[in-house]
Parts: C-alpha cells; sequence; structure tokens
C-alpha cells in the first residue's frame, strides 16, 4: 500500500510538472503572437513580417550555440554550392560569437588569407551593413557576390583598439587540401601541409606518406594543421589512423543513441614508429583538433604552436518543409582522454607563439616551423 502511495504521489508530480511546462510553453507562444501584433501595429516602419518571423526562428537556434542556424529556401540552395568543394567568396570559415561574426580560420591561398584577415578577427562590417543583429547566414551571403568583384570588410582585432579594413576580391574557392615537401638541411624531414579535411583528404594524404616512406633518411614527419578549419569526421578518424597502432581516437556523445559513438584506430602505423611535430594554432579547428588531441593523448605525437579554436561538436543539416534548412548541433567530440574540445580546444606540449603568418618553407618569420626542425636535429 505505501509503495502503491509513493508512486501515485510522484506520478501526479511529474504530471503536474509537465502540464505546468506545457501551459508555460502555451503563454510563451501567445506571447509572442501578441509581441508580433504590436509591431505590426506600433512600430515606426513597415515591416516584412515573413523576415521577422525568420529573425525569430534564428534566434532561437543562435541562442543554443554558435553553429547552429537557420537556412531560408533562398540561403540553404546557396549553402549546398559547399559541399561541391568550388564555389564562390573570400576563403573564411566563421562562425559567431556575442552576435559578431568570428574568423575561425582563413583557408591558405585565398582572398582572405592574402588580404591579412586572421584567426580570432571579428567582422564587424561588411561594405555599408553593419553584422550586429544579422545571421550567420546573412553575414555569408553578404560577402558572397560575382567573381572579381570587391568588398569592403571591417574588422576588430584582439590587442589592437582602432579597426582594420580590408578590400578584397572575390573569386573561385578551389580547396587543395594537401602539400608536402622534405625540409631541413639535411634533407630528411617529411613536411605535410593539410589545408583542410576534405572528402579526398585521406588518399592525398596517404599516397604522399608512402612516397615520402619509399626515402629511408627522412626520420621523421612535420604535420601543419595551423589555419585548418577542419572538414569531415570521417576523414580525422582516417588520418590519424595512419599514425596508430590501436586505441580510440575520438567519441560523439549526444542526446539520440545512434549519435553516441567511439572510433578506434586499426593496427598499421603507416610511418612505423618514425617521430611526428604536429603544427597547430587559433586558426586549428574541429578535425584539426580531432587529430592533434588524438596524437598527444596516445603520445604518439608532440604538439606544437598555440592553443587550438575550441569547436568541438557535430552539426546536422536538416531539410525543413518550407525549402529552407536547419544547421543544428546534434553531438560533441570528446577526446581519448575523454576531454571535451569544446571553448577549450587543444593545448599544445610545447607553446610557441607565431610572429609571422604566411608559413612559408625556409621563411625566418614562421618561427613555429624553425622550432620544430631544431626538435629533430637536437
Amino acid at each position: 500500500m505505501k509503495k502503491t502511495l509513493i508512486f501515485i504521489t510522484l506520478f501526479s508530480y511529474f504530471l503536474t510538472n509537465s502540464v505546468f511546462a506545457k501551459n508555460d510553453l502555451y503563454e510563451k507562444i501567445d506571447l509572442f503572437g501578441e509581441v508580433l501584433e504590436n509591431i505590426k501595429k506600433e512600430y515606426v516602419d513597415d515591416v516584412d513580417q515573413s523576415e521577422v518571423m525568420d529573425s525569430a526562428i534564428n534566434g532561437v537556434l543562435q541562442s543554443l550555440d554558435p553553429y547552429s542556424a537557420y537556412m531560408s529556401p533562398e540561403l540553404f540552395k546557396e549553402m549546398q554550392t559547399d559541399t561541391r568543394g568550388e564555389f564562390g567568396g573570400l576563403g573564411i570559415e566563421i562562425g559567431m560569437e556575442a552576435g559578431v561574426v568570428k574568423v575561425i580560420s582563413p583557408i591558405d591561398d585565398t582572398p582572405a588569407a592574402k588580404a591579412g584577415i586572421k584567426a580570432g578577427d571579428y567582422i564587424v562590417k561588411i561594405g555599408e551593413e553593419q553584422v550586429q543583429g544579422k545571421s550567420l547566414m546573412e553575414a555569408v551571403k553578404l560577402m558572397r557576390g560575382p567573381v572579381g568583384t570587391t568588398i569592403d570588410l571591417t574588422v576588430r582585432r584582439k590587442n589592437l583598439k582602432k579597426p582594420l579594413e580590408f578590400k578584397i576580391t572575390r573569386r573561385i574557392i578551389e580547396v587543395q587540401s594537401v602539400n608536402s615537401e622534405i625540409i631541413s638541411k639535411e634533407k630528411n624531414i617529411g613536411y605535410l601541409r593539410l589545408k583542410s579535411f576534405n572528402e579526398n583528404s585521406d588518399n592525398q594524404f596517404l599516397k604522399i606518406l608512402k612516397k615520402f616512406q619509399n626515402n629511408n633518411k627522412i626520420k621523421g614527419y612535420v604535420i601543419d594543421l595551423r589555419n585548418n578549419p577542419g572538414g569531415l569526421l570521417t576523414q580525422a578518424i582516417n588520418i590519424t589512423d595512419f599514425f596508430l597502432d590501436d586505441g580510440e581516437i575520438v567519441s560523439t556523445k549526444g542526446r539520440k543513441v545512434s549519435e553516441t559513438r567511439k572510433f578506434f584506430a586499426r593496427k598499421g602505423d603507416e610511418i612505423r614508429g618514425k617521430p611526428i611535430v604536429v603544427l597547430i594554432n587559433n586558426g586549428s579547428a574541429s578535425a584539426a583538433e580531432i587529430f592533434a588531441g588524438a596524437l598527444k593523448d596516445h603520445k604518439r605525437a608532440i604538439i606544437l604552436g598555440e592553443n587550438s579554436y575550441g569547436k568541438g561538436s557535430v552539426q546536422s543539416i536538416i531539410p525543413l518543409t518550407n525549402g529552407g534548412g536547419m544547421r543544428l548541433t546534434i553531438s560533441k567530440y570528446y577526446l581519448p582522454s575523454g576531454k571535451s574540445i569544446s571553448e577549450v580546444g587543444v593545448t599544445p606540449d610545447i607553446i610557441v607563439e607565431e610572429i609571422g603568418d604566411d608559413f612559408k618553407i625556409n621563411s625566418e618569420r614562421d618561427n613555429q616551423l624553425n622550432y620544430a626542425i631544431k626538435l629533430f636535429n637536437s
């Protein structure tokens, strides 16, 4: 009898709370309708109710995290061009922070990188348009335009009092994900610069590794992930697996059981235990952080440079019935140590602040790469 009373009491409690929660939700929906009606009747200018609703929907999503966003049918169609690996624009990976567009990373050899845009910059003005109050997708749309046309960006940079202004010419962005070279005076260090983790990066990377491995004089590798904005999770797993014999690479955790997974390395280290130095900076994000973090946790590589960006979440693109779409965070990445990357990033084993940002071989200003080379020669 006592157990029955406890069950009835608990059931009544949860039922009452559920009813209150639903009532509260309905009240908020009614309140939103009231606000919208007052805007329609009283606001100083005429407003497009459809645009107001789009902004409201986007506001809900962006209140969750910087990477969730709503795309109107027009924007959704434009965003689908990104998946083809070739698109018109400036060449930057961006996110939102405190209502302002933040540069995650400029992509190598693109107009933005050549103009001097840096990871961590805040874009406050696009042409004559203030960015504050706009959605991420609206900002992207403003930055895109016909190839060959120019755009003015006003940027706020950490530790600088005055804003910076850049005039950038749009062009087709084609990302060649892997560059390589044998470096150092003794010609015995394999250098691979991985610019992004796109759908063919693992094949390109493995082909170069095998070519390097035919050179018996190579005694180690520098893998450069600076300003790598990330990309596909599968590519991060595949490329990390090239250097591990076993163990966990990364795990994802979400609300759904299907989004909670662990990924493990298969036997076979492609470079047979030779030393690795991985270069990262504030522009190394997402898949790049998975790679660096896994090799660090397994003590398979020395991580050198600056703390990475801290984008440790997985987004899914969900089509909507109106022809638009939403980008929604569905899970988070966790390193083999169990640590989350989100808003924390990967901390280097050796912290070396960069003094140059051209990342050119044999450049005296690339102090991070030069430091890495000395590690092999010591």
